[in-house]
């Protein structure tokens, strides 16, 4: 590195750039005329000064000019500091973050949401079959695991990103350790910090995640509220994992062991002290809001989500600066889980006095005419509930394991009562009662009574297929295991009754065969219209 050969020249260099004194010096920036030899020049005559000011044989006249000098150099490097900073910072893309970034893994059913479903085209007077997206649950043993919080950890979610080229970071790092050796410190923090923080906010605008006060989110209608937390839930994890990640990040890059203090700490809460602040009041806002049974779904998942990011936020922030945003998020998590255990009595309460009027997630209430719509509707939901709260330690110690098995008894009681209510009249269709003419086994069949029987039959089972067909259950293992139930039950009957009965009819009022009805049953709740199934099966 070339140095100056004394004072005076390291003074000169200095001045050669002095933006008060030359329009040349205004208008041009030293890092970025991509001439090295001149930025080391400057950076040597910079550290040749700060070593001459350290001389105990100054005249006064000397040390004015050297803190004149100083002063010139750091209100250089500072503009440089910020031009640097300024011309390379582009808020992150978002959108294949978001697509890629890793979730971590979950026992807990994801979908909590009840959505209108893909309408049939000829669904104008159908019944019901706006009804779907049934969020996912199983009554059964085998999906009642127990989940540790350990589970929610993942061990690769971090994801930091490179936000800088190395060649900024360098010079970067070269003019904060010369502000910092020289008393400049607390200025180098507050650039870094404003520009830093202000790629930061246009990150969280790309993330939907919007400056708003607790009042003001507390003021919203639910279904904006509800629609503004799922964008959270997506936003949080980006937020953290990555962005707040890769700033970190950043920091250490340029600030790690320069002076006596943490510099990388201090201006890593520089940068994001008020934009977590952001982040976190709003769930803040919603745990403290007005209680209601139709926010209980929401609130869990909010308080999935923020439990799943918890070993996350202590690692992003795990210094002694950022210790107020660090414990903010557990003190979150505990009213977040309070106001769900507030919300669950009202929702039982709901459940048990009236089940075809529950309040559903998004805070519309739902009056189903189809009562085995309604068990279903509170078989799925109430088993997610379970779920969620044995995939956590706190919600399930809050709300303890005698009320849990109240709540596993009656998702099971509307299991078994939506297999009533839907498969009821057709089983009644395969009884031999009424089928023969003077009403005893031995005596002949009556062929009208058995046309009729099976035209009903017939007609049942089409509705059944027609309308649960695009109910959708997303969970594939409770999809499966109410097929399979289902089929346990109706193919045995229908194959016994085709057996007696096949050889005193036409085989025109026999539409289907056992085979067809196995298909049909598979093709139940997977939110498509039967013709979108038929095409499916010709591809």
């Amino acid at each position: 590195m070339e140095s100056p050969e004394n004072n005076i020249t390291a003074e000169q260099i200095i001045l050669r750039w002095d933006s008060t004194a030359s329009e040349d010096a205004r208008t041009r920036m030293i890092f970025e005329q991509h001439d090295r030899q001149e930025i080391n020049r400057y950076l040597q005559a910079v550290d040749q000064i700060q070593t001459s000011m350290n001389s105990t044989t100054l005249s006064d006249g000397e040390s004015k000019k050297l803190n004149n000098a100083i002063q010139i150099a750091m209100a250089r490097l500072e503009d440089e500091f910020r031009n640097i900073l300024i011309t390379n910072s582009t808020p992150i893309e978002t959108e294949p973050i978001t697509e890629s970034i890793s979730l971590t893994p979950r026992t807990t059913p994801r979908n909590s949401s009840f959505h209108a479903s893909p309408e049939n085209e000829n669904s104008g007077n159908r019944r019901d079959e706006s009804i779907s997206r049934i969020s996912s649950a199983s009554f059964t043993d085998r999906n009642e695991r127990s989940v540790t919080f350990a589970s929610y950890r993942s061990m690769n979610s971090i994801r930091e990103q490179d936000l800088l080229p190395p060649e900024s970071i360098s010079d970067l790092r070269s003019i904060a350790e010369r502000m910092i050796a020289a008393g400049y410190f607390r200025e180098c923090v507050q650039v870094y910090g404003s520009v830093r923080k202000s790629v930061v906010d246009g990150s969280f605008k790309k993330l939907g995640v919007e400056k708003l006060s607790i009042g003001d989110i507390q003021r919203l209608d639910w279904e904006a509220m509800n629609a503004k937390i799922g964008r959270w839930i997506r936003a949080a994890k980006v937020c953290i994992r990555v962005l707040f990640a890769s700033e970190k990040k950043l920091c250490k890059q340029i600030f790690e062991d320069l002076g006596s203090t943490a510099a990388d700490d201090a201006c890593f809460i520089e940068t994001v002290k008020a934009p977590a602040n952001q982040l976190f009041n709003f769930v803040e806002a919603i745990s403290i809001s007005r209680r209601s049974p139709e926010k209980l779904f929401k609130i869990l998942d909010l308080h999935d989500s923020l439990l799943d990011l918890l070993p996350d936020i202590d690692d992003v922030f795990d210094s002694k600066p950022a210790e107020s945003i660090r414990i903010q998020a557990p003190e979150i998590l505990s009213r977040l889980a309070e106001a769900a255990r507030g919300m669950l009595s009202e929702f039982e309460n709901a459940v048990l006095r009236e089940p075809s009027k529950v309040p559903v997630p998004g805070g519309k209430s739902k009056h189903y005419k189809d009562n085995s719509l309604a068990h279903l509707f509170i078989m799925n939901n109430v088993h997610y509930i379970v779920q969620k709260i044995k995939g956590s330690l706190e919600l399930r110690e809050m709300i303890g394991d005698q009320y849990l098995r109240t709540l596993t008894r009656i998702f099971r009681q509307a299991a078994t009562n939506h297999q009533r209510a839907t498969w009821i009249g057709v089983l009644h269709c395969l009884r031999d009662q009424g089928l023969h003419s003077t009403g005893s086994f031995s005596s002949g069949v009556s062929k009208s009574a058995l046309r009729e029987r099976f035209k009903s039959f017939n007609a049942i089972f089409d509705e059944v297929h027609r309308t649960q067909a695009l109910w959708l259950v997303p969970d594939e293992q409770l999809r499966e295991e109410l097929r399979i139930s289902i089929l346990e039950k109706l193919i045995p009957a229908y194959r016994s009754f085709l057996g007696r009965f096949r050889n005193h009819i036409s085989d025109n009022y026999i539409k289907y065969s056992v085979e067809d009805l196995e298909n049909g049953v598979l093709e139940l709740f997977e939110g498509l219209a039967v013709s979108q199934h038929s095409r499916r099966r010709s591809q």
